[in-house]
């Protein structure tokens, strides 16, 4: 492995909180749930009123529509704290937007307008990496005329009527931005995933998938019908073990060799701000002959020294990546996603992706939204615009992490990722933390159980190229007092500051 691989493996952190911290979340969530029950007893002799859909009376000799366990963590802790989420936005989602007031009478169960709109609240939770969410008329006046050329929808899938000379010029395109033979796009993101996976592998096939995977690689697997097995988060004994088992044993009961076996990882992990171990996972790949399926949704346009994604940042060969996916819906400010490789397997996906067959061809305006952004970022447009994004985003990046590491926050991740989640531990300070920053105008992010594990609650920090410094110091400034506040600096390690830290990772990089 050369020295830049280990640069960027030792810069990545997961410290531990201290023990009481844990105690103190798991013993949160017990008093939560002994309240819980203790209103649920209050609804069910007619003391409090309950909110949630149930049976009738007269349906109650039938099957149950409604588990009443199921429903338990809903009624009794997210009822009670979700105007921290779906938060009405009324402006551009750019690096600040405009926010809808709302305000509940009943303790969440609904919500009212008050009519007033909270203005300039700093965005820090969009995955506007790039900041191509915008609206300024001159970058956008050739989505403008293809949108008076086209209309703004097809209403055909790419194989009857909808294959428009726009959609071969975007696929060309991305194929040259990654350095491969061929690409393929898709109107969906999600579906890129849950779509063409079952298309590459099926029955008698293994897959050996992450476990932090997303949710669209998760239920692709599934549909697929091939047999899937998880391994620790970017742990090459896991996967290694998992692999010589598979090789060597070959399929359950009658130890037939593999079909086909496919490891499944993304190029970072939108909820750890993790890399990929691209080199290591390439290298067993190679020793064991499986195949390699690259999730880039939240790595493309987002990292590498000019926007490449993680082989770039790795500095390793496309080639070696047997299928790159990616999304547009991030980096590029647009929507749907694609896949690129070879064009043996680009073709055949042609024909056999359920997403390339059933489902409508790209929006004409949004296609050319994509072109516009790549063609920005390659240098193609004319402009050195696009590179000065990349590398903007690359600053505010190891700005923002080293500060926040000064500060004592326990942060998690990769130097070079720009998702940066907080750690908060505590089902109260998350709910604190999330009102507390809407006071100071910063909309944030912020993710609990059952989306991450009961103990490790966070506020997720998604940077852009469109914040400016003195944004971002706003960010910091704000989040420094909060921190203090509500005993959020919870690390034990010690820092130096940011200059010292900028002038020895660029010593080490120059070395």
């Amino acid at each position: 492995m050369n020295p830049k691989c280990k640069l960027q493996h030792r810069h990545e952190s997961f410290e531990q909180a201290p023990i009481y911290v844990a105690v103190m979340t798991y013993l949160g969530f017990g008093i939560v749930t002994l309240f819980g029950y203790f209103r649920d007893f209050l609804r069910a002799v007619g003391l409090e009123k309950c909110h949630l859909a149930r049976e009738r009376d007269e349906q109650k000799d039938f099957v149950p529509l409604y588990q009443d366990f199921e429903n338990f963590y809903t009624r009794n802790l997210y009822m009670r704290v979700r105007d921290n989420w779906n938060r009405p936005i009324c402006s551009l989602p750019g690096p600040v937007f405009d926010l809808m007031e709302r305000v509940s009478d009943d303790y969440n169960w609904t919500f009212r307008l008050t009519g007033r709109t909270l203005h300039n609240v700093i965005n820090v939770g969009s995955y506007n990496y790039l900041g191509f969410a915008e609206n300024n008329a001159d970058f956008l006046k050739t989505v403008a005329d293809k949108t008076r050329q086209y209309g703004v929808g097809v209403c055909s899938t790419r194989q009857e009527i909808g294959n428009l000379g726009i959609h071969e010029e975007l696929e060309q395109l991305v194929a040259k931005f990654l350095g491969v033979e061929s690409s393929m796009t898709f109107g969906m993101g999600f579906a890129t995933n849950s779509m063409n996976i079952p298309a590459i592998v099926g029955k008698g096939c293994l897959i050996l998938s992450d476990e932090l995977n997303h949710t669209s690689l998760i239920l692709g697997a599934r549909l697929s019908g091939a047999t899937i097995r998880v391994f620790k988060h970017n742990n090459m004994h896991s996967l290694e073990k998992m692999l010589s088992e598979a090789v060597c044993s070959g399929q359950p009961r009658t130890h037939r060799p593999w079909k086909k076996i496919l490891i499944m990882v993304e190029g970072i992990y939108s909820m750890e701000g993790s890399v990929v171990r691209l080199p290591e996972i390439i290298a067993l790949k190679k020793k064991y002959k499986a195949y390699l399926y690259l999730d880039e949704a939240h790595s493309i346009g987002a990292v590498g020294a000019s926007g490449r994604g993680v082989t770039e940042l790795f500095d390793v060969n496309p080639a070696d990546v047997d299928v790159m996916m990616g999304t547009f819906t991030k980096s590029f400010g647009a929507a749907g996603g694609y896949i690129a490789g070879k064009k043996k397997l680009v073709d055949y996906l042609r024909s056999h992706s359920h997403s390339a067959v059933y489902a409508s061809a790209m929006s004409p305006p949004v296609t050319e939204q994509i072109i516009r952004a790549m063609k920005c970022i390659m240098g193609k447009d004319g402009s050195t615009e696009g590179i000065r994004r990349v590398r903007q985003l690359a600053e505010n990046t190891r700005y923002f992490r080293a500060r926040l590491k000064e500060m004592g926050f326990i942060i998690y991740g990769n130097d070079d990722s720009p998702v940066v989640p907080i750690l908060l531990y505590m089902p109260g300070k998350v709910v604190a933390f999330a009102r507390e920053m809407l006071e100071r105008r910063i909309g944030v992010v912020v993710v609990g159980f059952p989306a991450t594990p009961i103990t490790e609650a966070r506020a997720r920090f998604c940077l852009s190229a469109a914040h400016t410094r003195a944004m971002l110091d706003q960010v910091l400034h704000h989040l420094n007092e909060v921190g203090d506040a509500l005993c959020l600096k919870f690390s034990r390690k010690k820092y130096s500051s940011w200059s010292d830290l900028s002038d020895e990772t660029d010593f080490e990089l120059g070395s």
